[in-house]
């Protein structure tokens, strides 16, 4: 079964994937905008994406993997263009949502996220 975990802001995602141990299996990482009160993202996009992205991990995920939900904050925080999720090397990201894996040049970004053929790839490629 997929192992999920839930990270918000960047200095708690720098240090959980440092001290983070995958055990072998792949490690997929969606960021997105941070929950509102109703339990939505403020990011519409992120919402739109969502379904597609969760039934993919269900359906295409292999059960030995990882997936992180990261929460890149609020709305002013994501806009700012210096915002530590754009800048570092690692994650550079440009827009929400955005799932990578890990270490990895695989990546969707924006409305590829809501593409169920291209989750399918991304979920069903190795390493």
């Amino acid at each position: 079964m997929v192992q999920k975990h839930h990270v918000a802001g960047y200095d708690r995602f720098v240090a959980f994937m440092k001290d983070f141990k995958g055990n072998g299996g792949a490690i997929n990482v969606l960021f997105t905008g941070a929950k509102l009160e109703n339990g939505q993202s403020w990011c519409g996009d992120c919402v739109e994406a969502g379904p597609f992205i969760e039934s993919a991990v269900e359906k295409d995920a292999p059960s030995d993997s990882h997936f992180i939900y990261v929460d890149v904050g609020d709305r002013p925080t994501w806009k700012n263009m210096n915002n530590s999720f754009r800048k570092d090397p690692n994650t550079h990201l440009s827009v929400i949502p955005t799932l990578i894996r890990w270490k990895s040049p695989q990546r969707l970004e924006g409305e590829q996220c809501t593409k169920p053929d291209l989750l399918q790839m991304f979920f069903g490629e190795e390493d």
